[in-house]
């Protein structure tokens, strides 16, 4: 059995899980989040714990426990603190701006891009060059920061492009005569 899957996942107070048999439901002070259950895996509410088990003792069941116990503890903790990503443009001109749920870009391209945000995520712009996608499912967080990287990802001889805050972009050398 996976050793992940073996830890307990805490619930803070004011979570709520609802666990049928093909799905389980995490509801919290930030929202509520459902995900489907695999059928080689079986969750247990112990008062204010959850517990995972694999059923049977074939390999996929023991991998799939650990990967729903992985996915379950995303879920109550998104519904609690929440997740977000934060990008960065560089580049002279790139600029962003965050109007409800559209994301305006200007990335150096002949027409401005504008991205529509999914259901369940906000974004804000506290500066022109900084982005921040915030919401409770973490997949679907970095999901939307891909694509709104995927739009210009930086190039690798002048770094100009989206990337994220943390990333570190190796420049190559130019070529020389």
């Amino acid at each position: 059995m996976s050793r992940i899957a073996k830890n307990p996942i805490p619930l803070p107070k004011g979570v709520e899980v609802s666990i049928s048999t093909t799905q389980i439901s995490v509801k919290g002070p930030l929202g509520t989040v459902a995900r489907s259950m695999d059928p080689n895996v079986a969750i247990e509410k112990d008062g204010e714990t959850l517990r995972l088990r694999a059923l049977g003792n074939s390999n996929h069941a023991a991998a799939m426990s650990g990967t729903m116990r992985a996915l379950v503890a995303n879920m109550v903790v998104g519904v609690t603190k929440g997740f977000e990503k934060k990008l960065a443009l560089v580049g002279v001109g790139y600029r962003a701006q965050a109007q409800g749920d559209k994301l305006n870009l200007s990335l150096g391209f002949s027409h401005p891009v504008v991205q529509t945000m999914p259901k369940g995520i906000k974004v804000a712009t506290p500066t022109q060059t900084e982005i921040v996608v915030t919401g409770i499912d973490k997949q679907v967080v970095g999901r939307v920061a891909a694509e709104i990287r995927d739009v210009k990802s930086p190039e690798p001889y002048k770094g100009k492009g989206v990337r994220y805050a943390t990333e570190v972009i190796v420049l190559k050398e130019t070529k020389k005569k």
